[in-house]
Order: structure tokens, then sequence, then C-alpha cells
């Protein structure tokens, strides 16, 4: 039997990576809950974080591509992406020795 290749496997670690901090897991599940693109100020509202803590936990929630970012004119705003949140579980369980999904994987 041999393991998960190696970029599939550096894939995952930098998914999981992206997810090894509670303020990242609470802006990841605040952005799938809300439904609809947020700005950093409603997100400082609603997290009680500094500005600056947010926008660097965005930055590596965008790098992963969990979140997504809209230009609205001059700012931006912020969205769950739905094909990543759709296939994470399935990345927990490829790395737990459950078989791969027949269909490609990846947050694009």
């Amino acid at each position: 039997m041999k393991p998960l290749d190696r970029t599939t496997a550096a894939e995952y670690a930098a998914c999981f990576k992206a997810l090894a901090d509670p303020s990242r897991v609470q802006l990841v599940e605040l952005l799938a809950r809300h439904g609809e693109p947020m700005g950093v100020g409603e997100i400082v509202e609603v997290m009680g974080l500094a500005q600056s803590t947010v926008s660097q936990h965005l930055k590596i929630l965008l790098d992963v591509r969990f979140v997504l970012a809209e230009r609205h004119g001059n700012a931006r705003r912020y969205r769950i992406n739905a094909r990543c949140i759709e296939y994470f579980p399935s990345a927990a369980d490829v790395v737990m020795g459950k078989p791969a999904p027949t269909s490609a994987m990846g947050c694009e």
C-alpha cells in the first residue's frame, strides 16, 4: 500500500494548517453561516478582534482559498468558498484512511 502522493499531502497540510488557529476556524464558520460577503469592518465588529488581526487571518484563508475576496468599489468583501468547504471533509477522510473520492478535489 502506497502513501498519499506528496503533492496532495502538501495541499491537505496547507488546508489543515490554515485552520490551526481558533480565530480562523471562527472566521470560516462566520462566513459560512452568514452566507453573504462581509467587509473587514463587519467581521471585526462581530469577532471583536483588531482589524489588523482579522486582515492577517483573511490573508491566510485566502491563500488556501477557504475564503474568496470580491471588489466593491475601494473595499473588498469576503465570502466563503463553497467548493473548498465541500472538499475539506473529503481531505480529512482521506488523511484518516478512507478511500479518496473519484471526483476531482480542490479549492479552485
